[in-house]
């Protein structure tokens, strides 16, 4: 009796380790998860869920509701890091196409305007940029107008007002693909209809998010075709 019983906790447990170790990182350690997920390649809007779990072998679990957002005007196409797992016809991203990229990235620490006691907080004030010229060796970097000088293309942040609230992305950028930069979530203001490449929601939406990613988490951007190629990795629906 003793034996089976640890065989059969075995058959359950085994599988679920093999699937971990074969899904991509960071999403295979993750153990917190903002799912971004466009009906198709081409859409500008997406649904936000938020998962977690105790272990990295355990079973994702919704945490709060969905919400809608915005992703790239153009939509998503595979990121440079994951294009990997695209089909043939399926778009990479590349500067400046307005497409969010997709895969699989850590969420880093809050930013805004405003002051605030959040550990990590990235305070964004005049003079901060964010570098999406590809002839400058701080191309995807967040750094000040001085350093860069006058002459490099970067997004002045301060002056974005769709940046008074957001997370920073872990995006891994490669300069000499020309892979896309400056990939963040933030604030949906009313009327827009896309982003330039980032994911944006809500205030409230946003406010939850924040909330939850404290304690770290992954962002997942996925066209919904693509999901049955993460099978295991990704919560079912």
């Amino acid at each position: 009796m003793m034996r089976g019983a640890i065989l059969a906790v075995l058959a359950f447990v085994v599988p679920h380790a093999a699937l971990a170790q074969s899904c991509p990182e960071p999403l295979a350690s993750a153990r917190r998860l903002v799912l971004v997920t466009a009906d198709k390649f081409d859409s500008a809007t997406a649904t936000i869920e938020r998962f977690d779990r105790h272990t990295p072998n355990a079973q994702w679990q919704v945490s709060g509701g969905a919400a809608s957002g915005l992703i790239g005007y153009k939509g998503v196409a595979w990121a440079h890091a994951f294009r990997k797992f695209a089909k043939r016809g399926e778009p990479i991203k590349v500067e400046g196409d307005k497409r969010a990229p997709a895969g699989f990235y850590k969420i880093g620490p809050s930013f805004g305007f405003a002051q605030s006691q959040v550990p990590n907080y990235v305070r964004v004030n005049d003079g901060m940029v964010c570098v999406h010229d590809l002839t400058s060796p701080a191309y995807n970097t967040i750094t000040r107008r001085e350093r860069v000088g006058p002459d490099v293309r970067a997004e002045n942040m301060s002056r974005v007002p769709d940046y008074r609230r957001g997370l920073l992305v872990d995006y891994p950028s490669d300069r000499k693909a020309r892979a896309g930069s400056c990939i963040f979530i933030h604030l949906q203001l009313p009327g827009k209809t896309g982003t330039g490449g980032c994911v944006a929601l809500p205030e409230p939406q946003l406010e939850a998010v924040q909330d939850f990613v404290q304690d770290g988490a992954v962002l997942a951007i996925m066209p919904r075709q693509a999901l049955d190629r993460f099978k295991g990795c990704l919560p079912t629906n």
